[in-house]
């Protein structure tokens, strides 16, 4: 966002209104999403305090990395793994999860104050927030809303979308990565249970954001659309635990952006085939889309800041087959999961700038910035 405020302040200087009327997000991208959401009276200023945080992100504000914290989830989780079947009987509840995020839970009353989004919709700085989740009780992948007027939910296979007040509950369970993070409680009427990472089952990305009536829609995607085909990869031994858990995980957010973008170019290119009855006698429309990726790998920028980690972190790691070695790379994907200090996200931050101006032109007249 930051290349993006850089370029608007060109064209347009300081102070223009907030660009985007519908903002939505999933895990990480929801936590950006409701932050810009609750300063969208003040949308420079929103990005350049959201910008603050991640330039100077350490882990124990998202989980806790002291030994004691690591002791009793951590090593209580691995345990369980490995000779749970022996203390089954004497456990009256199993570990909830690697990693205690408790410090998360109070970055973010601070970071994304949700109290605040009402107002923003009232004063028409924003038309809707959309939180996408995954439901451990139905299976079902589900987008919480909050938005102006009174917009009914939607439902498809799998997937539905259900109107109400969003708190800090909804950001927690959209950003629960499974195993790593504890589900979250959701309470509701009808779809009431427990949640957690919203990029699990997400089957179609950019459906909420028109559901809630975007025409156009500016896309920021955490994995590269199209890797190239000439990457080397070399064999190795053995696969560690660290690497099938990395593998799993990327399996598990097996990114459906690029298949869901496809499928919303091909429903263009239908419409355009259309005549102008036949356009009118269907529901579809045609979406302007501008995606922004990373033109890095991002696994392999976290495998350059494995050292970062804490120490009792990457002991943890260490315990899986995960080396904090640069050069090692196995384990890289289950590392960037986990990797919440300055300079990954610094690095990070700064590839996300390049490319958005790499895109300049195209920025610039996706926005009618002249």
């Amino acid at each position: 966002m930051q290349g993006l405020v850089k370029l608007r302040r060109e064209r347009l200087g300081d102070g223009a209104p907030n660009p985007f009327g519908i903002l939505c997000g999933t895990s990480a991208g929801a936590i950006n999403a409701a932050a810009l959401a609750c300063r969208a009276d003040s949308f420079d200023a929103g990005v350049e305090t959201i910008a603050a945080v991640w330039r100077n992100f350490r882990a124990d504000q998202v989980y806790r990395t002291d030994a004691l914290g690591i002791a009793r989830s951590g090593a209580q989780w691995l345990s369980a793994i490995s000779v749970g079947w022996m203390l089954a009987r004497w456990r009256k509840e199993g570990p909830r999860s690697l990693l205690d995020n408790e410090p998360l839970a109070e970055l973010l009353r601070h970071w994304a104050p949700l109290e605040l989004l009402p107002r923003m919709l009232a004063e028409r700085h924003l038309h809707a927030l959309a939180l996408g989740a995954s439901s451990y009780t139905s299976g079902e992948h589900l987008t919480f809303f909050e938005a102006t007027g009174d917009m009914t939910g939607y439902e498809r296979s799998q997937r539905l979308a259900v109107p109400m007040r969003l708190g800090l509950e909804h950001l927690l369970a959209s950003a629960a990565i499974p195993f790593v993070f504890p589900a979250q409680r959701i309470e509701h009427a009808e779809h009431a249970g427990w949640y957690g990472d919203g990029s699990m089952r997400q089957t179609s990305p950019i459906s909420p954001a028109i559901h809630l009536g975007a025409q156009r829609m500016l896309i920021v995607g955490v994995g590269r659309l199209h890797e190239p085909r000439g990457r080397i990869v070399r064999d190795g031994g053995y696969p560690t635990l660290a690497q099938v858990g990395g593998h799993v995980l990327s399996n598990v957010f097996l990114d459906s952006l690029a298949v869901d973008i496809e499928r919303m170019e091909r429903v263009n290119r239908t419409l355009e085939m259309m005549t102008l009855g036949q356009r009118l006698a269907t529901s579809l429309r045609s979406v302007k889309a501008l995606v922004i990726a990373p033109s890095e790998r991002i696994d392999d920028i976290a495998a350059r800041h494995q050292k970062h980690l804490p120490r009792t972190v990457r002991a943890l790691l260490r315990g899986v087959g995960s080396s904090s070695a640069s050069s090692d790379l196995s384990g890289s994907a289950l590392a960037s999961y986990l990797l919440f200090e300055a300079p990954f996200t610094q690095e990070v931050m700064a590839l996300g700038e390049r490319d958005t101006l790499a895109q300049r032109q195209a920025v610039c007249d996706f926005f009618g910035w002249l």
